[in-house]
């Protein structure tokens, strides 16, 4: 039964990559777009899943790991001519862990609410930084600038339109997926949600809680920060607004509409919440949040395992 249900895990898994794949072949170049800007908000989601739903801490820093990975990238793409996507990728994945991991130190010594209250400061603090220190990050007007291309030194060079952009994405989330799997399926990941069920109890066996928690929350500051770079490279900007604790408030929404503790789930409530957004906002334009928030209330109330959650329920019927 378990190799059934893996064989099916991956064949569905290979069905819906493919279809990714092939999707922007088909789309206007608007949704084309906008479905890149979801599974990079998925990315997003899924980092913090690592920590809400692996070490059952609710993290509203993701905003501050985000917004570094993008400013990290700009200052790689202004500074180093012709831009290189090679060098903006570990410019932003050093800013965001370095973040994480000043925040880590200090965040992971306490528990629930305060760990949230916690890390909800350090995003405000970086936002600050950044939307004062106009000479550097541009103020609240950010900074702009040009799509590196996809270059293989030696071999070949490939710029980055709509599709290949879409691919590029695609594969670094895939990628990003397997290897989250891999680490929440290993005896880390085990810790990981032994210390989620039973903080205490996991102390009294041995492990060393705090570091566990450091390191947890490293990797998914530098998987947010990884989504950070996507997202600048996609839309050629960095901004103070992406560094504000709303977008972690999003973040934690895409964790609960999808299903908590999945990996899967919170791309799953990117993808809902970022299309109902947008197909309301045509249809109430400035009112357009009050139906999304009823919508988001009876999904907590009747289905508060989320989407993943309730496909999983009604196929095991």
């Amino acid at each position: 039964m378990r190799i059934r249900h893996s064989v099916l895990f991956w064949a569905g898994f290979c069905a819906i990559v493919a279809l990714l794949a092939v999707a922007p072949l088909g789309l206007p170049k608007f949704w084309a777009g906008f479905l890149t800007e979801i599974l990079i908000w998925g990315l997003l989601a899924m980092s913090s899943d690592i920590l809400i739903g692996y070490v059952g801490l609710v993290s509203f820093g993701h905003s501050a790991f985000f917004g570094l990975g993008m400013y990290g990238a700009a200052a790689a793409l202004l500074t180093v001519s012709p831009p290189s996507l090679w060098v903006a990728l570990p410019y932003g994945l050093v800013a965001s862990a370095a973040v994480a991991a000043c925040v880590a130190y200090f965040s992971t010594r306490l528990r629930d609410i305060y760990f949230a209250i916690t890390t909800l400061i350090f995003s405000q603090i970086f936002y600050v930084i950044i939307f004062t220190w106009t000479e550097v990050t541009g103020g609240e007007n950010g900074l702009t600038f040009s799509r590196p291309r996809l270059d293989f030194p030696g071999l070949f060079s490939v710029p980055f339109t709509t599709e290949t952009l879409h691919w590029f994405v695609l594969a670094v989330v895939v990628l990003s997926y397997l290897i989250l799997r891999r680490i929440t399926q290993s005896p880390f990941g085990m810790v990981l949600q032994s210390i989620r069920e039973n903080e205490a109890r996991t102390r009294a066996i041995g492990y060393p809680i705090e570091r566990y928690k450091i390191v947890a929350v490293m990797l998914s500051g530098l998987f947010a920060g990884l989504a950070g770079v996507l997202y600048a490279v996609q839309n050629r900007f960095a901004s103070p607004d992406f560094v504000f604790f709303l977008v972690s408030g999003e973040v934690v929404i895409f964790n609960v509409i999808g299903g908590i503790g999945t990996l899967v789930g919170p791309i799953v409530g990117a993808a809902f919440f970022l299309l109902l957004r947008e197909v309301l906002s045509r249809f109430f334009t400035e009112f357009y949040l009050i139906p999304v928030g009823i919508i988001f209330i009876a999904m907590v109330i009747f289905m508060p395992q989320g989407l993943l959650g309730f496909a999983r329920r009604w196929l095991n019927r």
